[in-house]
């Protein structure tokens, strides 16, 4: 019989997903905002900035990945990289927020391509060794989703925290308040690494599984590209983060520019998070009573609904219609955030199941890689979109043009994404009923195997 978890374990392991969602939403909602009206980087120059430092995570998750499954050491296969990693990683999110003394655009965007490069490396060595540990605290069906909830808790509230606590220490982006910027980095990088230290204290790996013998890299790559249910899951994991990504950059210019509500950006973001946050024991429920597919359809459907009606409003958009929007995205992004990670970690029992081993690492750094790739389509093609629709930095109207490029990256652009999403969620080739006589019959391996 697979172990339960304890409340207090679940807790502590989902409090580590609170400094990435700090820092990742940061840098998802404000980041362009700052090269562009901080800085002072063309909307199309940032864009390629940021592409150089997302691209090169393509090679460097699986190196990552396959180095800790492979790592053996008196603290495990994860939780080194979390005891080592977490203050390098803190360091790098700080260096994207110091202004350099350049005024050339060229030399700008080096600087930026080169500190996301360096950050992206360091974020790697902690947070993918940390989804790592997800399928080896439980192999249950539904623990895994409850396990994720409280994960998906932490990263809810950072994300409410990154949409409102910046905010109040930043003011306004505008280059004379440069320095709050860096502050505000300072504050959320050294805070952001705290948790990784709490989980590492209090978290034990699985000694069966660092008994196993050490995969090769080529083997890794094989079998999870020959893993039916992880590419399903992988998919749906790029497709719903490409949303995702493309909602936290233009969200902040939806609301400055097409709502009018500047001032209240905390306010609109607290709505929606606190919501999701809400939400989350219900998608748990849902997933219990249903499965994990069915419930990430109808939630991710409920949100495509509501970020299609969100392009109908405009600056003369009543306070209660307002709200009712919020809490429908709140509902939808709640779905987005637990169902797609508890997903994924099923893909484990089944390479086990066919192949003897565990890629535990070689498959959550392909997830995280996927993430990547979503980033790096989503944000670089709101700047291009800006920057082709004719957007004018701090200007106190926009044209036409970027006004309606604004609506279309709100509504059908991730409309389309998640329809897509939803299509491979049904099609999801792995039910409960399998996936626990899969975990069965491992079980009896295991035990035949021990001497």
């Amino acid at each position: 019989m697979s172990q339960k978890l304890s409340r207090l374990t679940k807790f502590i392991y989902g409090s580590g997903d609170l400094g990435f969602s700090l820092v990742g939403t940061i840098i998802g909602a404000y980041f362009l905002f700052f090269l562009t009206d901080v800085v002072g980087i063309k909307p199309a120059v940032a864009g390629i900035a940021i592409l150089i430092g997302r691209t090169w995570d393509y090679i460097n998750d699986p190196l990552i990945g396959h180095l800790s499954d492979r790592t053996r050491s008196k603290w495990g296969r994860r939780r080194p990289f979390l005891l080592f990693g977490a203050l390098p990683y803190a360091l790098a999110f700080i260096l994207m927020w110091y202004r350099p003394p350049f005024e050339s655009q060229v030399a700008l965007a080096v600087y930026y391509a080169a500190a996301y490069v360096i950050f992206d490396a360091a974020a790697t060595f902690v947070y993918m060794p940390y989804f790592a540990l997800t399928p080896e605290l439980t192999e249950d069906y539904d623990e895994r989703t409850s396990l994720t909830s409280y994960r998906m808790f932490f990263s809810i509230l950072g994300s409410l925290l990154a949409f409102t606590i910046p905010l109040m220490i930043v003011g306004t982006f505008t280059p004379a308040n440069a320095g709050k910027v860096l502050l505000m980095a300072v504050i959320f990088g050294l805070g952001s690494a705290l948790p990784l230290f709490l989980v590492f204290f209090n978290t034990k790996e699985k000694e069966v599984f660092a008994a196993q013998e050490k995969p090769k890299f080529l083997d890794s790559l094989k079998a999870a590209f020959k893993n039916k249910p992880f590419i399903f899951g992988a998919v749906i994991y790029l497709l719903t983060w490409v949303c995702m990504d493309i909602l936290q950059t233009i969200l902040l210019f939806f609301i400055k520019y097409v709502l009018k509500l500047e001032g209240m950006s905390d306010i609109i973001m607290a709505l929606i998070f606190v919501t999701a946050i809400i939400a989350l024991p219900f998608w748990d429920f849902a997933s219990r009573k249903l499965n994990k597919r069915l419930a990430y359809a109808y939630g991710v459907a409920f949100w495509a609904v509501a970020q299609i009606l969100l392009i109908t409003v405009g600056p003369l958009v009543s306070m209660p219609v307002l709200v009712f929007l919020c809490i429908m995205a709140g509902i939808g992004v709640s779905a987005a955030h637990v169902l797609p990670w508890a997903i994924l970690p099923d893909a484990i029992e089944w390479d086990e199941y066919i192949t003897g081993e565990r890629h535990e690492g070689m498959f959550y750094s392909l997830v995280t890689l996927m993430g990547k790739i979503a980033s790096s389509i989503a944000i670089p093609l709101t700047a291009v979109m800006l920057d082709v629709t004719g957007y004018i930095p701090n200007a106190a109207q926009q044209p036409a043009s970027a006004l309606l490029g604004i609506r279309l990256l709100v509504g059908p652009v991730p409309a389309v994404f998640l329809t897509i999403s939803i299509i491979f969620a049904i099609k999801y080739p792995l039910e409960r009923a399998q996936f626990s006589s899969i975990v069965k019959e491992l079980e009896e391996r295991r035990e035949k195997s021990q001497p």
